[in-house]
């Protein structure tokens, strides 16, 4: 059996996932060079997937699926 998380928790993950976006994307801005490029859209992209989880996962726990 799996314990789903509160909204509240959900909420406070996707915080967190847009924070660390926002904080990449600056990043990126801020430093170039083929491989910084690379790594940056790799984990920019991974966030990405996780914050559309979270967005899939509230809309789940708030009926709106």
């Amino acid at each position: 059996m799996t314990i789903q998380p509160s909204l509240e928790e959900v909420e406070r993950r996707i915080q967190i996932v847009e924070d660390n976006l926002r904080e990449l994307m600056e990043n990126a801005a801020a430093y170039s060079g083929a491989a910084d490029e690379e790594r940056n859209a790799q984990r920019i992209s991974d966030q990405q997937e996780k914050l559309d989880a979270l967005l899939k996962q509230r809309a789940a726990l708030m009926g709106k699926t």
